[in-house]
Parts: structure tokens; sequence; C-alpha cells
């Protein structure tokens, strides 16, 4: 039960299914109109940030750790990449 399309999607990438998320489901959240999205590789230990303008997705530059992510949509939430992928081998 989702009224309309979520602000802010965070996906995270696994190697099974990495085509369908950075294809299809790239272009359902530009076409519903996810404002945010978020795409987390923990092989990489990278996020990109894409916001949504006018209908199309504009993408950031590639997080890494020693980054601070700090999203548009939500000027409070600022995410530290170090914390993201603590724990990650």
């Amino acid at each position: 039960g989702c009224n309309g399309a979520p602000d802010l999607i965070v996906e995270i990438l696994s190697p099974s299914n990495t085509l369908h998320d950075l294809k299809t489901k790239f272009e359902l959240y530009e076409e519903v109109g996810v404002s945010e999205y978020w795409i987390v590789s923990p092989w990489d230990k990278t996020v990109i940030v894409y916001y949504l303008k006018e209908g199309n997705y504009l993408g950031s530059k590639f997080y890494t750790e020693g980054s601070t992510i700090q999203s548009i949509h939500f000027p409070d939430l600022k995410v530290d990449v170090l914390g993201v992928f603590e724990g990650v081998e």
C-alpha cells in the first residue's frame, strides 16, 4: 500500500542481478518519478546518487570511502560512505 513513488530508493547491487538493477530498475524508477536513487556497489565500495530533474535522472560523482553523501530531497540526511561499507570485505 504505497501511494505514488517513493522519494528515495537505496539499491544495493548483487552480482546475480546487477544488469537488472542498473537498467530495468533504473528506467522504472525514473519513469515513475522516484526523486532520488542511490546505487550502492559493495564490491567497489562506491555509491552513485541520481536526482530526478524534469523527468530524467542526473548522476553525481562516485562517492567513495572518505566521502559524505548529502541527500537533496532530505537535507538533514547525511551518510558517511565509510560507515556504509563497515564490515564489508
